[in-house]
């Protein structure tokens, strides 16, 4: 039992160690995806926000798929992730796929 904890706190010390970090900080400040980070100095709340209306699930599948990337919120640049709002009619559906 001894040996049990004290793997689980040699783990709890190695993961204490680990960080997350931007790989290339310096894409923060240079022209990056077709875009320029904004000056700090202007940047809004509409830069993080965005209304995006209902997508027409009136199709075969019964479902809608609106990407959303940094052309329409200028927050996500340099972030490394896309977003999208699915719209799903009742019975609706979007079948298995991957993205590689």
């Amino acid at each position: 039992m001894k040996a049990i904890y004290f793997l689980v706190g040699l783990l709890t010390l190695a993961s204490s160690f680990a960080s997350a970090y931007d790989p290339s900080p310096l894409q923060d400040f240079l022209f990056v995806n077709e875009n320029i980070c904004k000056d700090p100095k202007v940047v809004v709340a509409e830069d993080f926000f965005k209304h995006v209306d209902l997508g027409n699930v009136v199709n075969k599948l019964g479902s809608n798929v609106t990407p959303v990337s940094v052309n329409e919120l200028p927050g996500l640049n340099t972030l490394g992730i896309s977003l999208a709002r699915l719209d799903f009619a009742p019975k609706g559906l979007i079948p298995p796929h991957t993205h590689p």
